[in-house]
């Protein structure tokens, strides 16, 4: 059998080329700076391989590929390759999570002290000639707070680091478990807006999605203490910059240190040269030894896959095979849009989830299945991709808990998944099942039965059954020109609670929704987003 061959796209550690060099059955070659046609055809060629973040794998450089397997990111960030292309050549993207942890969260650390003690600005004054003591007074971190938004792997180092600084550590992160933070040692918040009032630094560790972008803005800074201190080392864009500016003008903010930039490479900003600015190019992940362990790392994942068939750390496909995939999409469907909505009705304080299958769907790979609603919950909670390979091990990280049950006997349906999902507060059980092979179907929701459409932009409110609701409720969002596409409504006893689900054609505004709570006798009101019917994630398509 010939060797399996492996093209190494960007600079890599020597420690990582020596494993090469050592690994049966492994040929490679190291080709850097490759664009276009050149690209293609190298890629082309090979069974595998091993990036960082200088080449970008854009559609158009896997086209036509054939041979190509499996391709590894030397590094979290997996933003310069294409995945729902490499995933319909059926190409296993995976990246190193772990390697670069200690170095993000030591640089952070590095950040937020010489913001503190005006390194930079102190040390310019000596090369200047100037000697300016009294200029340059700062602040200790002992006994200070520090507020953490993330706590995967590198908020989680970053907390740990700190609280051996004396630091009091209060975070923010909906997917980690109350009981995990207290043995942590951080204080948790279920609101991210309950930080801002109580912190002296800020840092984030979080993904750039919808949810996170210009999370600190002029209100957020409002709310906040004056001479704040604020540290990104994550992903530019979670920080609105006018806002920093205008809080640094005005006093409201002591200091900014910032390591990335919502467009890279960054050489222009408004906020380079500013008093209390700290800039550096991007280098939380740029030590020798993070450099090494990725190298590591992305070797040792790849010619796993290559030689045993080994998959870990995948961000985009599953180990399945056509056939299994194939019989199970529709219900892999139900269970990531289950695990959607619970992750919007329970935003915070995750501890446990139960996944209970009913009749036919007792008998099939219900691990999958599982899987498949835990990534539907963690989707866009965190910097890695959570798809059913990774999805589980990322909510055992942040100590919730996942059960699963099967039953054999039927109920109201041939087959049924039902999900409860306990928070530190109360507990939400919901159930789907598939209507004909791709429709996924809402049918009891908090122990009501009915049959509401689990796609677009739902409206889920609790009520007491009285005469009106419904109506009411069209007629704001009517006045909101919203229109209703479908209604269900699930109750138990007249005058006593129910709940509803409107699928809308658009998603309402706030305003909206404050009046729809306005009603005394609606409980709650949540919007819902889920995919449109028929898109699935690409670790789901085929």
């Amino acid at each position: 059998m010939a060797n399996a061959k492996v093209i190494v796209l960007d600079d890599l550690a020597p420690e990582g080329l020596a494993m090469l060099d050592a690994a049966e059955g492994i040929d490679y070659e190291v080709r850097t700076g490759l664009k276009g046609e050149e690209l293609r055809e190298a890629l082309a060629a090979a069974d595998g391989a091993i990036c960082r973040s200088g080449v970008k794998l854009t559609p158009d450089v896997f086209e036509g590929n054939r041979r190509l397997k499996a391709v590894v990111r030397a590094g979290v960030g997996t933003d310069n390759i294409d995945k729902p292309a490499a995933t319909r050549l059926g190409v296993i993207v995976m990246n190193t999570p772990d390697g670069n942890t200690i170095s993000t969260a030591e640089h952070t650390l590095a950040m937020m002290m010489a913001l503190s003690r005006n390194i930079a600005p102190a040390h310019q004054s000596l090369v200047e000639g100037r000697w300016d003591r009294k200029k340059y007074m700062g602040a200790q971190l002992a006994g200070k707070t520090l507020g953490v938004v993330g706590l995967g792997r590198i908020g989680q180092a970053v907390a740990a680091r700190a609280r051996a600084l004396e630091m009091r550590v209060i975070g923010f992160d909906p997917f980690l478990s109350k009981e995990r933070a207290e043995q942590l040692g951080i204080d948790a918040v279920e609101k991210v807006e309950e930080l801002w009032p109580l912190i002296d630094y800020l840092t984030v560790h979080t993904p750039l999605t919808d949810q996170t972008k210009d999370l600190v803005d002029e209100a957020a800074l409002e709310q906040m203490r004056p001479g704040v201190r604020l540290i990104n080392c994550a992903r530019g864009g979670i920080y609105n910059e006018d806002a920093l500016v205008s809080g640094l003008k005005s006093g409201k903010i002591a200091g900014v240190a910032l390591d990335v930039y919502a467009n890279e490479p960054c050489t222009e900003s408004p906020l380079f040269g500013m008093p209390g600015v700290l800039a550096t190019p991007h280098l939380g992940a740029s030590t020798e030894e993070a450099q090494t362990q990725v190298a590591v790392e992305a070797v040792e994942l790849l010619v796993d896959y290559l030689t045993k068939g080994a998959i870990k750390n995948a961000v985009n496909t599953a180990s399945l095979d056509p056939k299994t995939l194939e019989a199970l999409r529709g219900f892999l469907d139900v269970a990531y849009r289950l695990g959607r909505l619970q992750s919007q009705l329970n935003p915070s304080g995750i501890r446990n989830c139960r996944l209970t299958y009913r009749g036919d769907l007792a008998e099939r790979n219900t691990k999958l299945l599982s899987a498949s609603f835990a990534a539907g919950l963690l989707e866009g909670a965190m910097n890695e991709e959570a798809n059913i390979i990774n999805a589980e091990v990322l909510l055992r990280e942040r100590g919730i808990q996942l059960d699963e049950d099967s039953r054999r006997d039927k109920g109201a349906f041939s087959s049924v998944m039902i999900a409860e999902v306990t928070t530190d507060n109360a507990s939400t059980n919901a159930s789907g099942t598939l209507f004909g092979k791709h429709m996924a179907r809402l049918v009891e929701l908090a122990g009501h039965r009915l049959e509401a459409y689990l796609d677009g932009c739902l409206l889920v409110f609790h009520h007491q059954d009285v005469p009106g609701i419904i109506g009411t409720i069209g007629t704001i969002l009517g006045n909101h020109q919203v229109n209703i596409a479908q209604m269900a409504v699930g109750r138990t006893d007249q005058g006593q609670d129910a709940v509803g689900v409107l699928n809308l054609d658009s998603e309402p505004a706030q305003a909206a929704l404050d009046e729809v709570l306005q009603h005394p006798a609606i409980r709650s009101a949540h919007v819902i987003r889920l995919p449109a019917a028929g898109e699935m994630p690409s670790w789901l398509q085929g």
